[in-house]
């Protein structure tokens, strides 16, 4: 029997790189028109399907806390900084979710009420099911945790259904597909193979966290045109990684 070529999700937890928000080769952090498109993609899956989505973005477009810390500054206050650059993403995309015409909050693990609301999770839960989508800053408010680990964490706390990384390559791969030329692509593989296979989808804690609790992963390219909306509404245009 062949796979479903989509899969229905209603409550899905998305996550962004902070790298993937500045245009290539620009000195800018943040492209306001890459924060545009993200944004009208969330926006319109969110306005054809009726979604829940939740947003968790990275900070390296402005800060690598683990580089930092390599070049002397304390670890944790190297994460720290880091959480507070995720802050600033967060604020981009939900202002540009709002200007899509979608209402849209940022939850802080960082208290800072005069620019986000705290992260409460029955909150957030709240808001979701309203159709209101919330961007999840600062990491999981802890150092020495990725932001791949908030995301994963936010996922289980939220009951989403799957977990979403765009990433800049169309999928999971034997090897790196920019250094191997004959890597080739899987359509669905389980976290025992990749765990297997030394496959890099996300640091160790944050598959674990998914692995676990039964969080399937996505992995798909989110710079071609209209790709993060095709995966909010279900569409198999990465790989698939569940038990």
């Amino acid at each position: 029997m062949s796979e479903p070529q989509s899969i229905s999700y209603k409550r899905i937890l998305l996550k962004l790189s902070g790298e993937a928000l500045r245009a290539p080769g620009s000195r800018d952090n943040i492209s306001p028109e890459i924060v545009a498109r993200i944004a009208r993609e969330i926006a319109e899956a969110q306005k054809i399907g009726n979604l829940q989505i939740a947003v968790v973005v990275g900070g390296g477009n402005i800060w690598r806390g683990a580089k930092a810390s390599v070049r002397g500054m304390d670890r944790a206050t190297a994460d720290y900084v880091g959480m507070l650059a995720t802050v600033m993403n967060a604020l981009s995309i939900c202002s540009a979710v709002q200007e899509a015409g979608v209402p849209c909050h940022v939850q802080s693990a960082i208290e800072m009420k005069n620019v986000a609301e705290p992260y409460v999770r029955n909150t957030a839960r709240e808001l979701l099911r309203k159709g209101q989508v919330i961007v999840f800053a600062a990491g999981t408010g802890n150092p020495f945790f990725s932001t791949d680990t908030a995301a994963a964490l936010r996922a289980c706390e939220i009951n989403a259904e799957v977990v979403l990384k765009a990433t800049s390559v169309d999928g999971v791969y034997t090897a790196d597909p920019k250094q191997d030329p004959g890597a080739t692509r899987f359509d669905t593989i389980s976290y025992r193979e990749c765990i297997e296979r030394n496959l890099k989808v996300m640091d160790q804690t944050a598959f674990t966290l998914c692995k676990d609790n039964h969080k399937p992963i996505m992995v798909f390219d989110m710079h071609k045109s209209g790709n993060i909306t095709r995966a909010l509404l279900g569409e198999r245009i990465g790989t698939i990684i569940s038990a």
